[in-house]
């Protein structure tokens, strides 16, 4: 059983990964992947609550059901800001078990808040600030799984812990419907709400969409710290990482994956309110789990295509399907109320769904990528210690790279559902804000292009 503290850490050495590494390495990503399962579940778990609130008595107009789906992304998306420097800081196994256990507060706090219809607006809307702790996770884990792994496999390690970490959002957009039917956890739970639709009434547990997540959270949070490890060379101080800032390609990345994991999860965010105002004859959660399930099971593959491809190259023309199916949404969209089509339009955002996945595997591939050629030690003479400090500090820059860039994009479950509620607002549609979502894919495709992908780019990867 290796300490829980790993002084010897060095994943390029074949034999040492053969022979100790890797088990260690597959231990730690397969905690990590369902303590992230559980951190998504509670990010965007106001999707299915705000689409639920009205049919229990809460009074709230669309803009504020919009907020409540958006603000979650937006605290989410600052908390990552900070969260991509703590694993360096604290350690993966301690930063994770605190993270963790910090999902219990909006967890409980919503199963609470909901057996209520007379809440007042700024207790939820506090409510949808603490699930953002949800939000803040990925940075950190994504941080901490890429020190595990060698090169060679980043792509679909980190691939798979965000892939199937992701499969919590469309997991609670499929779970959180079942359990709100049910008296789950008997008296323990609390009483029902009435949900009264003409001349039909049925029960409604709303309060289980928050109290559902709760034992998991405590099993995983116990899983973190019994069994996960720190490695000590991946150490470093705020300090250290910060030099990121001065990083051109750290800017770019950024970037790079707002458009594709800022869709991911925006959309994710917005899909549910969107399918319920433009198809008002649809019930959104029958299919909305549907979108955020194929961009998370797809990521890995991403992850892996970049590996075999190149991630630029896959990056390059993903991009490109990402802005064909937006003009696929558009075209199904129903006008003035009228026409469109749901069936059209849900095939056109389930393409958008996989490619945001593909997408997410293909630019996080990059990012190690492009810092280890950074930092490269070419010249004959370089001395092994040289070329150890070169491996390190590119791990951890590209690891500060990868936490902070998922901060940046993460805006984007902010920015997405709350640019559809605007633009509904004052043009009756949501077509003014697909346009400007075109002309952002087509500023990453120029990039991804410019940069990385094209002969004699200036970083190819």
């Amino acid at each position: 059983m290796p300490a829980k503290v790993l002084t010897t850490w060095n994943p390029e050495d074949h034999t040492f990964w053969q022979n100790e590494g890797k088990g260690i390495a597959t231990i730690n990503l397969w905690i990590s992947i369902p303590a992230l399962f559980l951190a998504f579940a509670v990010w965007m778990v106001w999707s299915m609550v705000v689409v639920n609130l009205p049919n229990i008595g809460f009074r709230f107009s669309t803009n504020q059901l919009f907020w409540l789906a958006a603000v979650p992304g937006l605290s989410g998306a600052t908390l990552r800001i900070f969260y991509s420097f703590m694993v360096p800081i604290f350690g993966g196994r301690l930063w994770t078990t605190l993270s963790t256990a910090s999902l219990l507060l909006p967890a409980v706090g919503i199963g609470l808040a909901v057996q209520n219809a007379e809440t007042p607006y700024w207790i939820m809307l506090a409510l949808a600030l603490l699930c953002g702790f949800g939000g803040g996770n990925f940075a950190s884990s994504m941080a901490n799984i890429s020190f595990f792994f060698p090169k060679a496999q980043k792509g679909t390690a980190l691939g798979m812990n965000a892939g199937l970490g992701n499969l919590g959002v469309s997991g609670m957009q499929f779970l959180v419907p079942l359990v709100i039917t049910a008296g789950v956890f008997g008296g323990l739970g609390g009483e029902p709400q009435s949900w009264v639709k003409g001349e039909l009434t049925r029960q409604m547990w709303m309060q289980n969409a928050g109290f559902i997540w709760v034992p998991f959270i405590i099993v995983s949070t116990l899983a973190a710290w019994f069994g996960m490890h720190d490695i000590a060379s991946a150490k470093a101080s705020f300090r250290e990482q910060a030099v990121i800032f001065r990083r051109k390609h750290n800017w770019i990345m950024c970037w790079l994956y707002l458009g594709t994991f800022g869709s991911f999860i925006g959309y994710s965010a917005g899909f549910p309110l969107l399918i319920k105002g433009q198809f008002p004859e649809i019930d959104p959660t029958k299919y909305a789990f549907l979108g955020p399930l194929v961009g998370a099971a797809i990521r890995p593959v991403g992850g892996w295509l970049a590996d075999k491809l190149g991630g630029a190259r896959v990056t390059f023309w993903n991009f490109i399907l990402m802005a064909l199916a937006v003009l696929g949404v558009l075209y199904f969209l129903p006008q003035q109320g009228a026409g469109g089509s749901f069936w059209g339009f849900f095939a056109m955002f389930m393409l958008l769904f996989f490619t945001t996945g593909v997408g997410n595997g293909s630019t996080f591939r990059m990012i190690p990528v492009i810092f280890m050629t950074h930092h490269r030690c070419e010249d004959t003479e370089c001395s092994v210690e040289e070329r150890a400090r070169a491996f390190k500090e590119a791990g951890k820059e590209s690891a500060a790279v990868l936490g902070f860039s998922s901060a940046f994009a993460a805006y984007g479950a902010f920015f997405i559902p709350k640019s559809f509620g605007t633009s509904i607002t004052l043009t009756g549609g949501p077509d003014a804000a697909l346009y400007g979502f075109l002309v952002f894919y087509l500023s990453c495709i120029l990039t991804t292009w410019w940069f990385y992908s094209r002969r004699n780019a200036e970083m190819p990867c």
